[in-house]
């Protein structure tokens, strides 16, 4: 899998990032979500999946329009 980075709200380099892989899938690069009443509401959840913080400036400037 190739990834492309859309662009990132990060000073110095550290995360949030977002990435788009080459089958057009966005890859979050961010904080885990640790807390936990957020945590108990979330639902569906599959034991390989992971949460993470993203902030609305983010994904307002980068992610794909289309």
């Amino acid at each position: 899998m190739k990834l492309r980075k859309l662009g990132t709200a990060s000073v110095s380099g550290k995360c949030p990032t977002l990435y788009e892989t080459d089958t057009g899938d966005i890859v979050v690069q961010g904080y885990r979500l640790i807390d936990a009443e957020a945590l108990a509401q979330l639902e569906d959840v599959l034991p390989n999946e992971t949460f993470v913080v993203v902030p609305r400036e983010l994904m307002v400037r980068f992610a794909p329009k289309e």
